[in-house]
């Protein structure tokens, strides 16, 4: 069974919602790097075939679905081009249109550069000093938060591409969707998630200001705000195998790419959004984790046996290098 017809069998019986024409933008928590299967034409982008605006768009049935997710971009790529090691592609707002019913975003964390900041810096610290926080005192600047004040910028971004949405597609519910927690909000795994222990709490705050920051444009503009952090405590990438929604600091090829969502946590935050837009309960059951955990299995046994093909392999080279959030 495909991903698609697996969504929808899954859809549960809610309050009636009808769209159409959806058209997904974002970086690449949305786009999910390595996630099976890729979709090779997206080349640069990094699109997954089983990220959660393709699960989104099964769920709601809908007869029109563009997604220009693309793995690094932020705000200014929704009105800008982006350039990737693999071509330039065209601002992601080019795919609105006057008639588009539906606008899913997931933005922020690649503005002002925190995402890779935060990943690019804060494991080398550990070796130096384990059991502190490094991380936390090397972006306290004039003891400020270096990446507080930069994610308050953020906000303001997200809102003006709240405002550029509804410029372009006025009939169209937007809906802004939140980033899971990477971090516990309690315990350390440094062969996986290599912070000191001190800058776990660090860590949690940073993301949680950052999904604050999002709700606070869905606010602002008058979009939806889809919560993804709260619904993901227990899956975390600290969390077991099969629990986990996270990759931690190693890239698998069959899986994702390091420090991004597996497969579970795109099929867990396209059920959120599907429930926050039919009213349903946020919550995520056993059930469906065990479901999300068994479709990830089978989907790394297809990857694996499309590793022989030359344009997968060519486009995981791609990945090694090319992929950020």
């Amino acid at each position: 069974m495909s991903i698609t017809s697996t969504a929808q069998a899954a859809a549960p019986a809610f309050a009636p919602v009808s769209f159409s024409r959806y058209v997904a933008l974002g970086d690449s928590y949305t786009s999910a790097p390595l996630v099976p299967l890729p979709e090779l034409l997206s080349l640069g982008c990094l699109r997954s075939g089983s990220n959660y605006p393709k699960q989104v768009a099964a769920l709601l049935r809908v007869t029109s679905f563009t997604d220009v997710s693309c793995g690094g971009a932020d705000t200014t790529n929704m009105t800008q081009p982006q350039s990737t090691p693999l071509g330039t592609f065209p601002p992601q707002f080019n795919a609105l249109r006057p008639d588009t019913d539906l606008v899913t975003v997931g933005i922020g964390g690649n503005d002002f550069g925190v995402f890779g900041d935060i990943t690019g810096t804060c494991p080398g610290l550990r070796a130096a000093d384990p059991a502190g926080s490094p991380c936390k005192t090397h972006f306290t600047v004039n003891g400020k938060d270096s990446l507080a004040e930069k994610i308050v910028q953020t906000q303001a971004r997200i809102t003006e591409v709240v405002k550029g949405i509804k410029l372009r597609s006025p009939r169209a519910t937007v809906v802004l969707v939140g980033y899971p927690k990477i971090a516990p909000e309690k315990g350390v795994c440094p062969s996986i998630l290599p912070f000191s222990d001190g800058d776990y709490a660090y860590l949690y705050s940073v993301e949680q200001k950052l999904n604050q920051a999002v709700e606070g444009a869905a606010k602002a503009g008058g979009a939806i705000y889809v919560d993804t952090f709260g619904p993901s405590t227990g899956h975390d990438a600290c969390a077991p195998d099969g629990q986990a929604w996270i990759q931690g600091k190693d890239i698998n090829l069959l899986r994702a790419l390091n420090y991004h969502p597996r497969y579970e946590g795109q099929a867990g935050v396209a059920s959120l959004t599907y429930k926050k837009l039919t009213g349903a309960p946020a919550t995520v059951t056993p059930a469906e984790q065990a479901r999300w955990a068994a479709e990830a299995r089978s989907l790394g046994r297809q990857a694996a046996k499309t590793r022989s093909n030359p344009a997968v392999e060519a486009h995981l080279d791609r990945l090694r290098t090319g992929a950020q959030r």
